[in-house]
């Protein structure tokens, strides 16, 4: 037999590639997010029939177009595509190959003064953590994890990074350490409730031969087995349960796996919380941030 060709990239599918390798100091979720990012433009820039790399900036207007009324994005969606191609061409052009950057005079959406994301009431909490059968390793990973998201807003990737090592008793309270979103170490903890505590021993008794550098949320697939689960499997899994759970009735888009820790955070803030504490136990950048949760939107 002959041998397969492989296929010849594109030269912007290659700059991409390029620049990809280039974020090697960047988290792999950012590498991952421009990455899939820059597939669609390069998609894009193919069936454009644009024949040069050096885009203008009616160009990026045609493919903001495209995002919005082809794609149907939503408007934050729009605004990581382009912050991605703007990444993009700033390498370009710091490399050579461009002479100017074309999306820096193109406006990228701001963020809303509001979360785009519902929360859901305790009634409807209860109904999503009902819908998660406890028989087996999955069913007591699933309610473990999603306990945890619900009482201290843990984001996915929080999730994913943690080991086992990193769920300690301290003076006798249970916390776990997270490392967060753009952070290289695991610097924060939160303190383990009671009832999300039993929910991770139950979990962690299928565990019981694990090492402390073993992943804490392990997958369960037969394939997949002994690997740490991914962002994605988790907002899988979660999506699968408000499906169950009734919750996400004609493919509502406002309720999803970023309702559950949103929800946390509200919770908090209608029970008095401070702000500024608030923004602390939830690991948020900016202090208005954290006040959105604050307003009756």
């Amino acid at each position: 037999m002959g041998k397969i060709k492989k296929k010849k990239l594109s030269l912007i599918e290659e700059q991409v590639k390029l620049f990809i390798n280039s974020l090697k100091n960047r988290s792999i979720e950012t590498s991952g997010t421009y990455e899939r990012s820059l597939r669609e433009f390069a998609k894009w820039f193919k069936g454009s029939k644009i024949n040069k790399i050096q885009l203008l900036v009616v160009d990026v207007e045609r493919y903001k177009r495209y995002l919005t009324s082809h794609k149907k994005l939503a408007t934050l969606s729009v605004s990581t595509y382009l912050t991605a191609l703007r990444q993009f061409y700033n390498y370009l052009t710091n490399n050579g190959i461009t002479t100017e950057n074309p999306t820096s005079k193109v406006k990228v959406y701001s963020k809303p003064k509001f979360h785009t994301r519902a929360t859901i009431s305790q009634k409807e909490i209860e109904l999503y953590l009902n819908s998660i059968t406890k028989t087996d390793e999955r069913g007591y990973r699933d309610f473990a994890f999603s306990k945890l998201i619900l009482s201290s807003g843990l984001h996915e990737i929080e999730l994913v990074r943690a080991n086992i090592g990193d769920y300690k008793n301290i003076n006798s309270h249970s916390v776990l350490f997270v490392q967060g979103k753009g952070k290289k170490n695991k610097d924060s903890s939160v303190e383990i409730q009671n009832d999300v505590k039993e929910a991770l021993e139950n979990y962690l008794t299928y565990r019981r031969f694990a090492l402390d550098n073993e992943p804490l949320f392990m997958s369960a697939g037969n394939r997949t087995r002994g690997k740490r689960m991914t962002s994605r499997g988790i907002r899988e899994r979660i999506n699968m349960y408000l499906k169950l759970a009734g919750l996400k009735k004609n493919k509502n888009a406002k309720i999803s796996p970023f309702s559950l820790r949103h929800t946390a955070a509200r919770n908090f803030a209608s029970n008095g919380m401070p702000p500024d504490e608030l923004q602390k136990l939830f690991r948020i950048g900016k202090l208005k941030t954290a006040m959105l949760y604050y307003s009756k939107n």
